[in-house]
């Protein structure tokens, strides 16, 4: 009898295996790009007037890439913090008769931390300094109707040497106060969403410990008061299986991004009064407030010397303060 000799299975190395994870997910990122840009061009093609400007044209993404080395500015803004000069991303901004600005920017991002840096703004807890890539998607929604909610998502990878981990969130602001409760269509149909998402990968996700955290996140000290009505916040989220935080990250993106659609549906056609229109843009001025003394992605940026149109796009282009 001959045996039969079978080759021994090539074990991928670590490194090999970390550098598919963070492929994968760069990946993810920039096929979700793709899909806002398709479904809300749709929304400006066929959405029915009347439209608050005269003669807009349906809006379309405009897709510019960015490189660190490209922007003209020192790439640091804290001592030992960097950003290598060769990565970068892909910055969306649309403008159109819906939305009086859309915002859905791609990057892969690579660097050093300042030990200052890991314990303030990631709560990474560490001696030194630490070389790290991340990689994610940011979408900004500014709709033209009062009563057509703001959106914020985003996801994101990001790798040190002492570990890998997911984050990100959704959240939606109403405009008016009389939107603003648990009650109310948009409200309900938002969280239902990524209740189901959660549940769907409870493995990896607990929508009450999320919801709690946007909660917590999302809030205005200074004025006591949430920055919307929430929906839901997770960070360092490792659970050893990078396939089902993959697919949990991926069900956030995707479930945010059409549960946002059905609200924009049912919303952007209402009438609304130069009242509401002010009223939107005090709301705005919160929102402001929020990613310039508190959002973290936003000290990220500024910190590490990113892209800063990219950064200060989730700024609404009509703001007000009484």
């Amino acid at each position: 009898m001959t045996a039969v000799l079978y080759p021994e299975r090539e074990v991928p190395s670590q490194a090999s295996v970390l550098e598919a994870r963070k492929n994968t997910a760069h990946a993810w990122f920039s096929n979700l790009r793709d899909q806002v840009c398709e479904l809300y061009e749709e929304l400006e093609e066929h959405a029915p007037g009347p439209f608050p400007v005269k003669g807009a044209q349906p809006g379309r993404f405009s897709l510019t890439p960015w490189t660190v080395q490209n922007l003209d500015r020192p790439t640091s803004n804290e001592a030992h913090s960097r950003l290598d000069p060769n990565c970068g991303g892909v910055q969306g901004i649309l403008r159109g008769r819906i939305f009086e600005k859309m915002a859905v920017h791609v990057s892969a991002v690579y660097g050093t931390f300042s030990e200052t840096f890991k314990n303030t703004v990631l709560k990474i807890d560490g001696a030194g300094p630490s070389e790290f890539w991340a990689s994610g998607i940011s979408l900004i929604a500014h709709p033209w109707n009062p009563h057509v909610p703001t959106l914020h998502m985003n996801t994101r990878f990001l790798v040190t040497p002492q570990k890998a981990w997911f984050g990100g969130g959704a959240d939606l602001t109403p405009m008016l106060d009389s939107r603003r409760t648990q009650e109310d269509p948009d409200t309900e149909l938002f969280h239902s969403a990524l209740k189901y998402a959660c549940e769907s990968h409870c493995s990896v996700a607990n929508y009450t410990q999320f919801k709690t955290q946007c909660d917590d996140y999302f809030f205005l000290p200074h004025r006591q008061e949430h920055r919307g009505i929430g929906g839901i916040f997770y960070d360092h989220l490792w659970s050893e299986n990078f396939d089902a935080d993959m697919a949990f990250t991926q069900a956030v993106g995707q479930t945010t991004m059409a549960a946002y659609a059905q609200i924009v549906r049912s919303n952007f056609t209402k009438p609304w009064t130069a009242e509401e229109r002010r009223e939107q843009g005090i709301r705005r001025g919160r929102y402001v407030e929020f990613n310039l003394l508190y959002d973290r992605g936003t000290l990220f940026g500024l910190k590490l010397g990113g892209n800063i149109d990219s950064i200060l796009s989730s700024m609404p282009p009509y703001v007000l303060w009484p």
